[in-house]
């Protein structure tokens, strides 16, 4: 079984939701093929020989106007549930009343996981507005994935996505799970001894042709970090076919790659 455990759900109606600014940027980057569809994500899965993937909400209204609703997300999953897996998005400055939601999503409307994206919500990671969503994650045992690194929305700070942050979450949140997602770049070493030092943070290798990726952060999946690196495409950004092979074309050992496309995300969702 392949697990791809970061991708976007961009599909039309998604993108028609955004504020028209950020719609028109998102069909201009697209005007050269076909818009984005949940039935492309599948053909895109299959022609991989991918088994499931996670497809994540995005809430950032409070100062981008930006949201890829949880009930979208839901309702997706549902159409194709033994192959998708949907994670809740919630924007922290919306307080209680975002935290109640968040933890809406995962008891009633079955998703899987949190996505946090502090860019868009102009809080460091480890901010204590965030803290009330990690308590939810944490009851419930879901895990939670964090933006962190470089990034190209305008008008955003990149300041907010230091993976650094995470270490204080995880300390003061020990049994809950973290995923830093894009392996941190350009902070990637810092990245990793954050995953090194605390025992339930992750990282993936979304939105990157793995042959662009610091090699030392292979060889960390490869030795010390092999429970702790996840396969992630960022999908409809990298098709996760181009992901697949130029992982399987690195000096990557058999183990490795199973533990970061099969292993590893079962243990992070809840699936052995």
């Amino acid at each position: 079984m392949i697990i791809d455990t970061h991708s976007q759900l961009w599909t039309k109606e998604a993108i028609e939701s955004f504020p028209k600014a950020m719609a028109d940027g998102y069909k201009h980057m697209f005007k050269d093929i076909e818009m984005p569809s949940i039935e492309g994500t599948l053909k895109d899965m299959d022609d991989a020989g991918v088994d499931k993937s996670v497809i994540v909400a995005i809430d950032a209204e409070t100062i981008h106007n930006y949201k890829v609703s949880n009930e979208l997300v839901a309702k997706t999953v549902e159409q194709y549930p033994d192959r998708l897996i949907g994670f809740a998005s919630a924007d922290p400055n919306k307080g209680e009343i975002a935290a109640g939601e968040f933890e809406k999503a995962i008891t009633e409307l079955g998703l899987k996981g949190l996505k946090l994206l502090p860019h868009l919500v102009d809080l460091d990671i480890n901010d204590k507005k965030i803290y009330p969503f990690y308590e939810v994650a944490q009851k419930l045992n879901v895990p939670v994935l964090f933006h962190t690194g470089t990034q190209f929305h305008a008008g955003t700070k990149i300041k907010y996505c230091r993976p650094l942050f995470v270490d204080e979450v995880a300390i003061d949140f020990p049994s809950l799970k973290l995923i830093i997602a894009h392996f941190g770049f350009p902070w990637w070493e810092e990245a990793l001894a954050v995953v090194r030092r605390n025992p339930f943070v992750y990282f993936n290798i979304a939105g990157w042709g793995p042959k662009h990726i610091p090699k030392g952060v292979f060889q960390a999946a490869n030795t010390y970090l092999k429970g702790k690196a996840l396969f992630g495409s960022d999908y409809p950004l990298l098709s996760r076919g181009r992901i697949l092979k130029e992982m399987r074309e690195l000096d990557l050992k058999d183990e490795t790659f199973t533990m970061m496309t099969e292993t590893n995300p079962k243990t992070l969702l809840g699936l052995t």
